[in-house]
């Protein structure tokens, strides 16, 4: 049984703000109408019955009534569960279905005697439909991953927070929004890999939404080619996972002589050929997708370069408290004025005061993309890109260093955010 909720994309960003920074609630604005909750009922294809739909519609939750700005409680605001408890009553008489089927959805594996059978696993929380439904309360911390389960996205959270309860999540946006809503307690997604590069959508989220960096983890990542069982590869005709794994399985599918086909996440593609029993094609995906959907491994390390590996960011509505006692790393984000040597000076703000950068990455700047400026040539017009800068540095927020380096950033900077500061994955992969 399935409670799902459609919300309007806002709501997460603007409860954030609200939560982020409480001295600017009066100057925000949202429009305050009154919330309703819409019931349809649909007929469960499993048995007689039906399973609740609820849709909220295009709501704008009134800041001074929305649930995240009241103090808030260990565990969960106590305005977030009276919204919940008008829902409770809906699935009472199905409470029984849950004990006996908790997490709402199925895979097919291999039974000892060879013959297909249903195995639970979480199903992926949808941004359309889940992202209102009620929380769990308890005392396993759950953490959001994009994908399904056996993405490599789903062993960083494990290695992240071992013995956390993953939560799937179809996109990247509904992890972020499921932390803010909180459904979950932590979100571990990926920003990195060593020859994919920058996760670029991930960058973008994380200057939309106010969560915190509260850590990162650096995870191996060892491509297998797998099929249904008794499929030799040879008989492969395509081959389909995400299009990062594709291509960093290049010289591996061109010697098969494939076609590829990029899906959404490598775990889903596994997913894929085991529901629909597709003998023809191949996925590349990890060991433990292999496992958990019943496939045969063709083939194990087949990326192109053995040293493969991912970063991953540990998010939190709450920030770390920064210390001196360990290495830490902090995150940022600016803008500059247009202007011969404006980065460098950026950049020396760092440099001057012997702090390490590990990462600089530019964005072009969407709502703002376009600077215009005047060359005082007559009518000559220059028009240039306007970017945000995303710096890494080896020091923590309780370092004067950083401070100070901040502090003098902040001088000439248009923009600034601190998007965490938080410890360094030193341990060995």
């Amino acid at each position: 049984m399935a409670l799902h909720l459609s919300v309007a994309s806002g709501l997460g960003f603007a409860d954030s703000i609200a939560l982020g920074d409480r001295n600017n609630l009066a100057s925000a604005t949202t429009s305050c109408k009154p919330t309703q909750i819409v019931v349809k009922k649909r007929q469960s294809p499993a048995r007689d019955g039906c399973r609740a739909l609820y849709s909220m519609g295009a709501v704008s939750w009134p800041l001074n009534e929305s649930p995240f700005t009241e103090e808030l409680k260990p565990g969960r605001p106590a305005q977030w569960q009276s919204y919940c408890a008008v829902l409770s009553s809906q699935w009472l008489d199905e409470e029984q279905e849950v004990k006996e089927n908790p997490n709402g959805s199925a895979n097919l594996a291999v039974s000892p005697s060879g013959l297909r059978e249903m195995v639970q696993l979480p199903r992926a929380l949808s941004s359309n439909t889940d992202l209102a439904s009620q929380p769990r309360h308890g005392s396993t911390l759950r953490v959001a991953y994009q994908g399904v389960p056996g993405a490599y996205s789903e062993s960083a959270a494990a290695k992240a927070y071992p013995g956390c309860e993953a939560v799937p999540c179809e996109q990247f946006d509904t992890a972020f929004q499921s932390l803010e809503l909180w459904l979950v307690d932590r979100a571990v997604l990926p920003i990195e890999n060593s020859l994919g590069g920058t996760i670029h959508r991930n960058c973008d989220l994380l200057l939309r939404h106010r969560l915190h960096i509260v850590g990162e983890v650096q995870l191996p990542v060892n491509h297998c080619l797998m099929a249904l069982p008794g499929v030799p590869k040879e008989h492969l005709k395509r081959v389909i996972s995400h299009q990062q794994a594709l291509a960093q399985c290049e010289q591996t599918l061109s010697k098969l002589g494939v076609v590829r086909e990029a899906v959404d996440d490598t775990a889903g593609a596994a997913q894929f050929i085991a529901a629909h029993g597709i003998r023809d094609t191949g996925a590349v995906a990890s060991k433990r997708a292999a496992e958990i959907y019943g496939l045969n491994i063709l083939a194990e390390g087949i990326q192109d370069d053995k040293a493969n590996v991912t970063r991953f960011l540990m998010l939190a509505r709450e920030p770390v408290i920064p210390r001196n006692d360990r290495p830490f790393k902090t995150s940022i984000v600016f803008t500059l004025d247009e202007g011969p040597g404006m980065l460098f000076k950026a950049l020396a703000t760092f440099a001057s005061r012997d702090i390490n950068l590990t990462k600089i990455e530019s964005r072009p700047q969407r709502r703002k993309a376009m600077r215009v400026v005047d060359e005082k040539s007559g009518s000559s017009v220059a028009k240039y890109f306007d970017y945000l800068f995303y710096v890494d540095f080896e020091a923590s927020m309780a370092d004067p260093r950083a401070q100070n380096a901040l502090g003098n950033l902040q001088e000439f900077a248009t923009f600034l955010r601190v998007l965490g500061s938080y410890p360094m994955d030193v341990k060995p992969m």
